[in-house]
């Protein structure tokens, strides 16, 4: 007997006009209806982010949906959940719908955190009685007891994230979006985050998850749609949706550059693979250290900036992680300029091919989160094609000994 259908999308296209503002508040909306819009009568240039999008997702199912940043995907969860409209298409769901996508929307900085707890879960359509019930399991999943009378201003940026999310993970709702919330917290705390997406799937509810982690990804979901300038470009096994999406990133490259966009307060300008003295390499070799360089153009003063580096398999394995605020502990990004980085890795990895990935936010705001370019990392010299073809991820330096039995 097949599933009933949680998720239904019919043509999905959604236009926006570039210079036009997506989402107003009310107070703006008020002001626009007592004057004309200056440019009101002017054409503006047009961006469609979805076109003609079609799926559908059974209940019970968890779903990635990946792809390049640009790709829709956003734009999709954020239809799904009734945030904006389509432009043309319809969309249906069963049930009520929560979406975790933007963490900590409804939080105030005076408030402690138990009245946080109840002010974000009336803001996410939680009833007061259903945010009682699961007040203890908040609380304890986002690990902040001690603190919960502390007005949450007084907070670290991971404290505040943890509650954040574990208040839009005890809805219950029938169908679950969840927008990138793995940039959330430590290697623990997401941990749980992903049982908990999994516990969603055992109970009976659809989730749709987007992130640019492929290892998790994979991990959880067993269908992926992979998302190419606002249109379907596969849909299918999550893997081979993966395995796709990281083909489809063209010819391997060990150095990528950008355009200046004076609208980003922080923009990647260049990042690439490179010696540990820093000159790009066209053939990084996996017996040899090798550097992720990063120049950025910081616009305006940003508190807290940080970068993080990861290294992915063609599988989506995520073999590698670093954060530059776990050993650097300077005023990264506190004053407008080009700043550049540089992570040196290790002679660990096996040989075969990667994708970098860089991420750069402060702890209020994501700037970028993306895979910027695919490497090949090269067998040492003379190596032999048995030790270059064994399926491994680390090939570490390693030294073998070899002591012959003693002659009587």
């Amino acid at each position: 007997m097949s599933r009933a259908h949680s998720i239904e999308v019919h043509a999905v296209s959604k236009r926006f006009r570039l210079g036009e503002r997506r989402y107003v508040t009310l107070r703006e909306t008020l002001a626009s209806s007592i004057r004309r819009d200056r440019v009101s009568g002017k054409s503006r240039p047009e961006l469609w982010a979805l076109r003609g999008v079609s799926l559908t997702v059974h209940e019970g199912e968890i779903l990635g949906v990946i792809g390049r940043n640009g790709a829709g995907k956003s734009t999709l969860l954020k239809i799904l959940a009734r945030i904006t409209e389509p432009t043309h298409g319809v969309t249906r769901t069963r049930g009520r719908v929560g979406a975790l996508l933007e963490v900590g929307t409804g939080f105030h900085p005076e408030l402690t955190g138990r009245e946080n707890v109840f002010l974000n879960g009336a803001v996410l359509g939680m009833k007061r009685r259903e945010i009682q019930r699961h007040f203890d399991d908040i609380v304890a999943f986002a690990g902040i007891e001690r603190f919960l009378d502390t007005p949450i201003k007084r907070y670290s940026s991971g404290m505040y994230l943890r509650l954040a999310f574990s208040v839009a993970a005890h809805l219950e709702p029938d169908v679950v979006v969840i927008d990138e919330v793995l940039a959330v917290g430590d290697a623990e705390f997401q941990r749980r985050c992903l049982g908990r997406m999994s516990d969603f799937a055992r109970e009976g509810r659809t989730v749709l998850f987007v992130s640019h982690d492929l290892g998790a990804v994979a991990r959880i979901c067993d269908r992926g749609v992979w998302l190419d300038e606002g249109t379907v470009a596969y849909d299918g096994p999550v893997r081979e949706s993966i395995e796709r999406y990281l083909d489809a990133r063209g010819e391997r490259a060990s150095y990528v550059e950008y355009a200046p966009d004076p609208d980003r307060p922080v923009q990647l300008v260049a990042a690439g693979i490179a010696t540990p003295a820093g000159a790009f390499l066209d053939a990084p070799r996996r017996d040899e250290p090798f550097a992720v360089r990063a120049r950025l153009l910081v616009r305006e003063r940003v508190t807290g900036l940080d970068v993080k580096v990861y290294l992915v398999t063609r599988t989506g394995l995520r073999v590698l992680e670093e954060n530059l605020s776990d050993s650097h502990e300077g005023r990264f990004g506190e004053h407008p300029g080009e700043w550049e980085t540089s992570v040196v890795v290790p002679p660990i990895l096996a040989a075969g091919d990667y994708v970098l990935g860089i991420a750069v936010r402060s702890p209020y705001e994501r700037f970028l989160d993306e895979e910027i370019l695919t490497f090949q990392l090269w067998p040492a010299p003379h190596e032999r094609q048995e030790a270059i073809d064994r399926n491994r991820i680390v090939q570490p330096p390693v030294e073998w000994r070899v002591t012959p039995p003693s002659r009587s």
